[in-house]
């Protein structure tokens, strides 16, 4: 009896252990899930989290795997988790002066090579949103299906909401003639430039997007609401889905909904409208 007794305090002390440690993770810095990756002339960092279908999630300009850190810990029940450090952000360096959503689509695309995995469901949110979307044009057999949040086709006040547009216009002429110094100053440009010069995907171009794709944004987005629409429209198989009372961050403004139903998406299977 005592021997029982003592076996269920070890469990109970090491259940209460692994709540700890998990609540205690810091994504985007975790050194035990964190591994970098030679990919394509630089180091891509990724962390992983949890077993099954992997699953792809790629985070907006400016971020880090960190942005998903209410989303992780719930498709990490039942899914292969890689959460990425784009080139040029957290902890994947670039020392390029040049940043496209092409060599970034690439980029994962390779990564998922390395990883010896030969397809991956998606996540990407904004820039990563954007990225979910070419890397389905570029390496469709890559891609099982795709959930993408807040993204746009092409840099300016039709797809941008206008005040946001007028305030990359200002912070371009603001720096235009600056000489940047430092590698963070560089690199902050480049980040930004990004988004400033680029994308620009053709309408006709989503075609070539195969895989069942549920294209996503809030109803008050930086993302002009018909530009979501025409986005939907013109990939073959996809869902359109606008969040209620939503901004830019859908799955962090609305995350158990977000959760939940990407996660039915994934699972279900796709029935064209």
């Amino acid at each position: 009896m005592m021997l029982k007794k003592l076996l269920l305090i070890v469990l109970v002390c090491q259940a209460f252990l692994a709540c700890s440690q998990q609540k205690g993770v810091v994504y985007g810095d975790d050194a035990v899930a964190g591994k970098y990756y030679d990919i394509r002339g630089i180091k891509l960092y990724a962390e992983v989290y949890g077993k099954g279908k992997p699953l792809l999630m790629i985070h907006g300009n400016s971020s880090s795997i960190n942005a998903f850190k209410k989303n992780i810990p719930y498709f990490a029940k039942k899914y292969k988790v890689i959460a990425v450090d784009s080139r040029a952000h957290g902890k994947s360096t670039d020392p390029r002066d040049s940043l496209t959503f092409e060599m970034m689509a690439d980029d994962f695309a390779a990564l998922l090579d390395v990883m010896h995995i030969d397809s991956a469901y998606v996540i990407g949110w904004s820039d990563g949103g954007i990225n979910a979307l070419v890397m389905a044009m570029r390496h469709p057999q890559k891609v099982i299906k795709l959930a993408s949040t807040g993204a746009n086709l092409w840099p300016d006040s039709t797809a941008l909401i206008p005040s946001l547009w007028k305030d990359m216009e200002k912070e371009y002429a603001a720096k235009k003639d600056y000489h940047f110094i430092t590698a963070k100053e560089k690199n902050d440009r480049k980040v930004f430039m990004l988004d400033y010069k680029e994308p620009h995907i053709k309408l006709s171009a989503l075609k070539a997007i195969k895989c069942p794709s549920l294209i996503i944004a809030g109803d008050h987005d930086l993302i002009v609401t018909t530009h979501t629409v025409q986005i939907a429209e013109n990939i073959p198989n996809a869902y359109l889905w606008i969040l209620p009372n939503s901004g830019h961050g859908t799955l962090v403004e609305h995350t158990d909904e977000f959760n939940k139903k990407v996660d039915d998406f994934f699972e279900q299977p796709f029935h064209r409208r």
